[in-house]
């Protein structure tokens, strides 16, 4: 009786015990938060992205993106557009998101319609010209850190969608 009353009171290798059981839990907790992390950087560098595109696309002349005759806009821009979108520089850079390419960006002009009163939808801008809208948007494949894990798979993807009025400059 006394062996077994020692045995069930030893306390000797419980910490190594409680270890084991927390170590799972812990390990999962870090990996969870660094994807998740991980998961915002690349979700905020998209938004970033298809802001300065929207910028640099809303600071082009009527002549390059216009309502005259529909909405219209010069290839080279929309080229350029897209590049901007996606590595922040007119031509050449590399990706913000590695696997990033321009057929994930959509660049697309919006010609506002003339209401009963031209200036409900031309603002500061002459109502006979109706100034155009740009709307970029990008939806990218997320690239997860630990997919090698076989853990998580590539099936989240990252959206933004920006507009802005062409300012004729």
């Amino acid at each position: 009786m006394t062996m077994l009353a020692r045995f069930l009171s030893c306390t000797r290798g419980a910490a190594a015990a409680e270890m084991a059981l927390i170590l799972p839990i812990s390990v999962l907790l870090l990996f969870t938060s660094v994807e998740g992390a991980h998961y915002l950087y690349q979700q905020h560098q998209v938004v970033k992205a298809v802001r300065d595109g929207a910028r640099y696309a809303a600071r082009h002349s009527f002549d390059d993106i216009n309502c005259r005759s529909g909405p219209s806009i010069d290839t080279t821009l929309e080229s350029n557009i897209k590049n901007v979108t996606r590595t922040g520089k007119i031509t050449g850079g590399s990706p913000r998101i590695a696997s990033w390419s321009d057929a994930e960006v959509t660049v697309s002009v919006t010609c506002p319609t003339l209401a009963a009163s031209p200036e409900s939808q031309t603002g500061i801008f002459r109502p006979t010209e109706p100034a155009p809208q740009v709307n970029v948007s990008a939806r990218v494949d997320y690239d997860s850190l630990f997919n090698g894990l076989g853990v998580l798979t590539d099936s989240a993807s990252l959206n933004a969608a920006q507009q802005a009025v062409v300012m004729g400059i």
